[in-house]
């Protein structure tokens, strides 16, 4: 601590603050066209005002339940279609900043993919409600005899613990009579601005008419990770600074591929770089060399990266916002399998997956074979979506690493169990990904700087 104490101080004295936000925005209000990325972030707002009005629609009775969903339908793709289309057009997209936009673009997406599954869900067991009610004052005998019906949707559809279904509607027919279907889909709805926005900020993925909340905000535990993000982010600048000037950072430094984890700058480019010969002249032993020299320090980047974001940032943001689930994560270092890894690695990604697409297919008739299929799928999809889009190229290299998931789960847990099925998984972790930074690296330096030599050279 008293190191990396005296070593902030040390930077700040002899290079004082460097980023000053107030000039940050100054130069963005500017030029905002300069900064394309950040446009299409401030653009995202557009989707959720539309999913929003869309679900106001519907919740007063003035839009029919197909007409909406084929709304949030076209919203969704736009979502998905727009970034996309915006990152391959302006060349001034970088490939940091197209996979910033990108990745907030596909958070957007499942949030509101499951907004408008859990307000529909509300909506059905809302009439559900409305329907037995009707019996009920039709028939009371049979009504208490049957007990009510019953409707189980996943998610909280709770509001604030109360059965909005039984709310006495002010003015309607006669004060004390039970609420139309209509006026207790109005007084259940809580479709508004901040709920919306709440749920956009949030650092879940899974929507619910009344999320835990936490009493205050403890200030102490705010500052703490606050001062783990300051200071990753310090110690990369820090880094950056040192190893600018160094000439074997070469080619990757000034694309931008790696800068934000310029902590291992020094170290990972040059290995890199020189992995590019063996990888031309496809000199298998020279390969595996390399791929085994690059694997630490992929591996630190990707923990610095766990950490940073799946426990720094988002308690952070969970405290500033009072979100009381902190659920981002699981013991996934003592796997055992391939599966319960991907099961607690991730646990927002893990629980919208469980609840809008995997329960969903196995309502519908699929077998669990088929439906976690479906769902390694989906993740390999986005994966390649998140890096060929923003890189410019398409080569499935993350898509195929996704899906060949499928068998190695199988493997590990028919063949291999307890230490050996651990170990199994940390190599998986260690070299898989390695393989696919040397896949894209070799395509991005062969598409962007051998042909614009090669173009350079020509008479």
């Amino acid at each position: 601590v008293l190191s990396n104490a005296r070593l902030f101080l040390e930077n700040l004295l002899r290079y004082g603050i460097l980023v000053d936000p107030i000039q940050v925005v100054s130069l963005f209000l500017k030029d905002p066209y300069s900064w394309p990325a950040v446009c299409l972030v401030i653009v995202s707002n557009i989707f959720i005002l539309v999913a929003l009005y869309t679900e106001r629609r519907l919740a007063m009775g003035s839009l029919g339940e197909q007409l909406g969903l084929l709304i949030h339908m076209i919203n969704l793709s736009i979502i998905l279609c727009f970034p996309v289309a915006t990152v391959l057009t302006l060349p001034s997209v970088t490939p940091v900043g197209g996979a910033f936009a990108l990745g907030v673009y596909t958070i957007l997406f499942l949030k509101l993919y499951s907004y408008k599954d859990v307000n529909r869900w509300c909506r059905e067991g809302m009439r559900a409600k409305a329907r037995s009610l009707s019996r009920s004052l039709s028939c009371p005998s049979s009504a208490s005899a049957d007990g009510g019906a019953h409707v189980s949707y996943p998610g909280n559809l709770s509001i604030k613990g109360e059965h909005r279904s039984t709310a006495v509607v002010p003015g309607s027919r006669r004060q004390g009579s039970l609420a139309e279907p209509a006026e207790v889909l109005n007084v259940a709805s809580p479709v508004s601005l901040p709920d919306v926005y709440y749920f956009a900020f949030a650092p879940t993925l899974c929507y619910e008419l009344n999320f835990p909340r936490s009493a205050s905000v403890r200030m102490g535990f705010l500052l703490r990770r606050l001062f783990e993000m300051v200071g990753v982010t310090r110690l990369h600048y820090v880094s950056f600074q040192c190893s600018s000037s160094h000439s074997a950072t070469g080619w990757l430094n000034t694309t931008g591929i790696f800068g934000e984890f310029s902590v291992v700058l020094k170290w990972m480019v040059p290995i890199i770089r020189s992995s590019m010969k063996p990888l031309q002249e496809m000199d298998y032993s020279r390969m595996m060399e390399r791929l085994l020299r690059l694997a630490v320090p992929n591996h630190l980047i990707w923990l610095i990266f766990f950490y940073c974001f799946f426990h720094s940032s988002m308690n952070f943001v969970a405290e500033i916002l009072r979100f009381g689930d902190r659920e981002f994560y699981r013991d996934w270092w003592n796997s055992e399998t391939v599966t319960y890894f991907w099961q607690n690695w991730n646990i927002p990604v893990h629980k919208w997956c469980l609840r809008h697409f995997y329960k969903p297919l196995l309502r519908k008739g699929a077998s669990k074979l088929v439906s976690q299929a479906a769902v390694f799928f989906t993740s390999a999809f986005f994966h390649e979506y998140l890096v060929s889009v923003p890189l410019r190229m398409f080569r499935l290299w993350a898509f195929m690493g996704m899906m060949a998931q499928l068998p190695l789960a199988w493997i590990v847990s028919r063949y291999l169990r307890g230490n050996y099925g651990n170990a199994a998984v940390w190599l998986s972790l260690i070299i898989g990904q390695p393989i696919a930074v040397l896949m894209y690296v070799h395509d991005y330096y062969v598409i962007n700087h051998l042909e614009e030599a090669a173009d350079q050279g020509a008479p």
